[in-house]
């Protein structure tokens, strides 16, 4: 029997290399390798890794991961570490309008980028809301929209055609 931590990561690898739209074909790629399992088991693995559906530009699903891990989590929420262009990709652009703005990435890619925000513990944002492509985040109301600019600068791959308020 194979353990389950060789399971999770090659789930890992699975979700992040395919587009897998339900668990059953997740089971059926995990059996090919070797690794059976139930269904029980695959929720409980899909939660514990804090896996997303998503919709596709063909109109399925699929399985996303957090873009995280628990020491960049906690580097991030210290304010010990900056998201790179690694973190930021899917990025597209920002608007603010008063005390909202509105972030626009590639498909899939809003809960992660809106987790790493609230990751920042920003005083100025008092959270996001995500779906697929579109990140809402609120700022208090004090919060000009140059001052957003340059907190979202701090957060974000902006340059000037990707932002607007």
């Amino acid at each position: 029997m194979k353990n389950r931590r060789q399971r999770v990561e090659l789930m890992v690898q699975l979700i992040s290399n395919n587009c897998i739209g339900s668990q059953e074909e997740l089971s059926k790629l995990l059996e090919e390798e070797g690794y059976p399992v139930t269904q029980a088991t695959l929720s409980r693995d899909l939660k514990m890794l804090k896996t997303t559906k998503v919709p596709t530009d063909r109109g399925g699903y699929m399985y996303i991961l957090p873009d995280s891990n628990s020491l960049r989590d906690k580097l991030l929420a210290r304010g010990q570490m900056k998201m790179n262009a690694n973190y930021r990709s899917g990025f597209i652009s920002l608007m603010i309008s008063r005390n909202v703005a509105v972030i626009k990435t590639r498909n899939g890619y809003a809960a992660g980028l809106a987790y790493d925000i609230d990751m920042s513990n920003t005083p100025e944002i008092l959270g996001t809301i995500p779906g697929a492509d579109t990140i809402f985040a609120i700022l208090r109301e004090d919060v000009t929209p140059d001052k957003a600019m340059a907190i979202f600068s701090r957060l974000l791959p902006l340059d000037n055609k990707d932002s607007h308020y």
